[in-house]
């Protein structure tokens, strides 16, 4: 009976945090000409209006994209919910949610069969999606709420490679980056270089994005003189984000860089 009793207790424990995971981040939609963008939104604890936090955006893998505005809390938003960085780095969390037929990056995608191929454009316009969410984050930059020198990004699968080019298009923007199983075109190196601190991470057995987009970028980052961090996890396949976001070090480092 006490064992039982013990069983409930927890399982309502777990399915309060769940929740509680879940109703943390406020529901939101940014309009902007004639377009929409659902996102989800974490203010620290004591919100204050008159004063500012440093902002952190994340940009979810391929398999949450939709209109829901809830699957974009799949993966990492836990992370930022952890009652030691809510306490020590009191933030403004934001999770956008890219619609099912679009894309973070401009990049033709072969699925046909795995690993899969990526073809990453360089010169040319943003989606609409990745369009949406720079609209969003000068709006939030524009705003007193917002700390301009600590503002931040990053992303996983998908969004690593959203990451890649949200950065290298808006590199006055962010003061330090996380790219988890990503890639780009090599030459969108040439403006993150100098300007924004990477963090770039990738398993090593990965069959869906292959290790190889990651390294590439690394390699024509440290090219150009600029600051490419790079975790390659020997033994990790698409999933590397989970070894990621265990790193001790990853919010201290993300963190410490602030924009000049």
């Amino acid at each position: 009976m006490n064992k039982l009793f013990t069983a409930v207790v927890l399982l309502i424990s777990f399915s309060s945090q769940a929740q509680l995971t879940k109703d943390a981040y406020e529901k939101q939609v940014y309009n902007h000409n004639g377009q929409s963008l659902n996102y989800r939104i974490l203010y620290p604890e004591g919100f204050n209006k008159n004063m500012s936090y440093p902002v952190v955006l994340f940009l979810h893998g391929a398999g949450e994209r939709g209109s829901d505005n809830e699957k974009q809390l799949i993966h990492g938003s836990s992370l930022f919910l952890d009652e030691g960085f809510r306490k020590d780095h009191p933030s403004i969390v934001i999770f956008p949610q890219c619609p099912q037929e679009s894309y973070w990056a401009n990049v033709d995608v072969d699925r046909t069969s795995f690993p899969l191929k990526f073809n990453f454009k360089e010169g040319d316009d943003p989606t609409y999606p990745l369009d949406l969410v720079m609209s969003l984050m000068d709006s939030i930059k524009a705003s007193s709420i917002s700390k301009d020198d600590q503002i931040y990004v990053g992303g996983l699968s998908m969004g690593g490679m959203g990451t890649f080019e949200i950065v290298s298009r808006r590199p006055d923007l962010f003061a330090a980056a996380i790219a988890i199983c990503g890639g780009a075109h090599p030459a969108r190196a040439k403006t993150i270089a100098g300007n924004v601190p990477m963090w770039i991470f990738h398993g090593a057995q990965d069959n869906v994005v292959l290790p190889s987009y990651s390294t590439d970028m690394v390699i024509a980052i440290r090219k150009l003189s600029g600051t490419a961090k790079y975790t390659l996890y020997k033994d990790a396949n698409h999933g590397s984000w989970n070894n990621a976001f265990a790193e001790p070090e990853l919010i201290s480092w993300l963190y410490s860089n602030k924009k000049k």
